[in-house]
């Protein structure tokens, strides 16, 4: 354990009209800073995950970060980006920073904005993240992408309409306890199950429902050395953290099988020294229902070809044996890109610190989050541990 999250700052997911990407970054970076009991002085470096890709006419972002407080002048600081994985690769750039003792104390933040662009652009910004020799003339753009991965599932393993109405019912009911979720309404499995004029086939046999939403928004980490974390008041560790980078291509790959993601998920549990079966609660990566219902079957939970199982046993229901998104997930708690994995590490700490309020799981231990970049290319895996 070299790094633990002591301080952390989450804004509500939405059409944030009032809102701009420095007012999201200057908002959530004091009042991380803020919650960690943090002066500026005490940061070393800043770490800014922001995907961008035409979203923002501001394309050089890192140091807005200091429009937070003059006294940032002079630190570090460095935008990265990895698709939509980029918040949790913001992340762990930070853990490496302080793993090489560069640094005791980093700011994270991740930021995107996304509704002030008409509908048409967001599918070509967002088909960016696939291989645009193979799919860039893709019908539906990025959703076009996993409706393909959902037909070539449903061609092997049958016809899973229900399993992903369920996953999408179960996160959308989750949702609703989460102050900071984008929609917060019980759709429903008969709503996410049929076809309507609110719910509309999108791509291949993926309904509206089955897709994460535009988002705007931001969330920002206090990270600090072991050392230094359990002098403060709160320390959440990270046990393990892997990051497992996949062919671009689809045509390389297997694509229904996530393979990146099982390899991350097999080097972070081996990392921890646990079990799937030792998390308490897990927090993925579904912008699209067949997404989290591939991982179920990537991190281990079930066999190949048998991911339904899991939802339809009621396995991953916030009082399953494995919680999966009590977030309510990218589904409802909506998909900023850049502020994605600092949010899914934002929520896990406050789960992990009992701080979670309405949807708090019941003596959570271990956490376990997963964010993937592409169609499964970028591949994140940390477990979070309470340490104090």
């Amino acid at each position: 354990m070299t790094a633990c999250i002591v301080g952390w700052a989450h804004t509500p997911f939405g059409k944030l009209d009032t809102e701009s990407v420095e007012s999201l970054i200057v908002r959530v970076a004091n009042e991380a800073l803020e919650h960690a009991g943090l002066a500026v002085e005490d940061v070393d470096e800043v770490v800014l995950g922001h995907f961008n890709g035409g979203f923002s006419a501001q394309d050089f972002t890192a140091s807005l970060v200091f429009q937070a407080n003059d006294k940032f002048r002079f630190k570090p600081a460095t935008r990265v980006e990895n698709a939509c994985a980029t918040g949790s690769a913001a992340v762990h750039q930070a853990i490496k920073t302080i793993e090489a003792r560069r640094a005791k104390t980093v700011l994270v933040v991740g930021v995107e904005q996304m509704t002030r662009t008409p509908g048409p652009e967001i599918g070509n910004i967002l088909l960016k993240a696939s291989y645009l020799p193979e799919d860039g003339d893709t019908p539906g753009g990025f959703a076009g992408v996993f409706g393909k991965i959902a037909g070539t599932y449903f061609q092997r393993h049958g016809d899973q309409s229900d399993a992903l109405a369920m996953i999408a019912a179960k996160n959308h009911k989750n949702g609703v306890d989460n102050p900071y979720a984008q929609m917060r309404k019980d759709l429903g499995f008969d709503f996410c199950r049929a076809e309507s004029e609110k719910n509309p086939y999108v791509a291949g046999p993926l309904k509206r429902t089955d897709c994460s939403l535009v988002s705007d928004g931001a969330a920002a980490l206090v990270l600090a050395d072991t050392e230094t974390a359990l002098r403060m008041k709160r320390a959440v560790a990270f046990r393990a953290t892997a990051h497992a980078q996949d062919f671009l291509p689809m045509s390389k790959r297997d694509i229904v099988q996530f393979e990146g993601c099982a390899e991350a998920w097999r080097r972070a549990l081996s990392q921890a020294g646990i079990q799937l079966t030792d998390l308490s609660f897990v927090e993925t990566h579904d912008c699209f229902t067949i997404a989290e219902l591939i991982e179920y079957e990537a991190m281990g939970l079930t066999p190949r070809g048998q991911g339904a199982t899991a939802i339809k046993e009621g396995w991953t229901n916030r009082d399953g044996k494995l919680p999966v998104n009590p977030s309510g997930g990218l589904k409802a708690k909506g998909h900023p890109i850049g502020a994605t994995g600092v949010s899914m590490h934002a929520l896990s700490a406050m789960q992990l610190c009992e701080e979670a309020g309405g949807i708090q799981v019941k003596n959570p231990v271990l956490g376990g989050i997963f964010n993937m970049g592409g169609a499964a290319v970028a591949n994140y895996v940390s477990v979070l541990e309470r340490i104090k």
